[in-house]
């Protein structure tokens, strides 16, 4: 599925595991590839037909410090803001392994296109992408 990604597979298997909390009015859990009738309703609610759980933290899997990692959050979201994006914070956390929680957004109505766009800009090895049908997807970026 993922075989000529230079991505190592630990990692990819990493991210197809995670667990992608999302806040605001109607708190969620996103996994990969299950359906979420929270991020269904969401769409609905906003009148969108799809959104994408992208981050600016440790980029290319290489760890930075929580402050370095939260001024690239705060880059992001004012690149949002400037694009008329609306968004909703969240954390990435695997369940199991030591990897620390990576804040992210939950951008509404950012087409598959734009989110690469922002997920490449921003040096991620990847984003979750949430189609109309309200289940996220990993879109490989490398």
């Amino acid at each position: 599925m993922f075989s000529h990604s230079e991505i190592p597979r630990d990692t990819i298997q990493a991210y197809l595991e995670t667990y992608y909390h999302v806040a605001g009015d109607t708190p969620t859990t996103l996994q990969v590839g299950r359906f979420n009738p929270t991020l269904a309703a969401l769409h609905d609610s906003r009148r969108v037909t799809g959104s994408a759980l992208i981050t600016a933290c440790n980029p290319f899997s290489l760890e930075l410090g929580p402050e370095a990692n939260a001024e690239r959050q705060t880059m992001l979201a004012r690149e949002l803001e400037q694009h008329g994006l609306a968004f909703i914070a969240g954390i990435g956390k695997h369940p199991s392994n030591n990897w620390p929680s990576e804040a992210s957004f939950l951008v509404f109505g950012a087409t598959p296109d734009i989110a690469k766009v922002l997920g490449e800009k921003h040096g991620q090895n990847a984003i979750i992408w949430c189609g109309a049908d309200a289940v996220p997807q990993l879109t490989l970026l490398r």
